[in-house]
């Protein structure tokens, strides 16, 4: 996963969460016009990227504690199986994204010129 994520995601770390989710396919759009609102999906972005975190979501909410209680918690409130586990791969993504953003700004803060 963090392979397939470092090669095809260039821009992890160095982007904000909104754009990251957007560039990974995971970025929730709506299908509103005027007063009627239609449902949202995802599309666009790397689908190779979408894959792979998809699977690392499922083993995520069976391994992860916080990750199985954010899932656990999203069923409880009535969404699909499959809208939670985007949702779960996408906090995932999100998550890696901040982490990678802490060690940039710590590395470059650290480098003599």
């Amino acid at each position: 996963t963090s392979r397939q994520l470092l090669a095809a995601l260039p821009e992890l770390g160095k982007v904000s969460r909104g754009q990251i989710a957007a560039l990974a396919g995971l970025a929730p759009y709506n299908r509103d016009s005027g007063k009627w609102r239609g449902r949202r999906f995802i599309s666009g972005g790397r689908s190779c990227v979408r894959r792979v975190l998809y699977m690392a979501a499922l083993a995520a909410i069976r391994h992860n504690p916080e990750l199985k209680v954010f899932y656990k918690r999203l069923k409880e409130a009535g969404k699909p199986s499959k809208v939670a586990l985007v949702a779960t791969a996408r906090k995932l993504l999100i998550h890696l994204n901040a982490i990678l953003a802490r060690h940039f700004k710590k590395t470059s803060s650290n480098t003599c010129l």
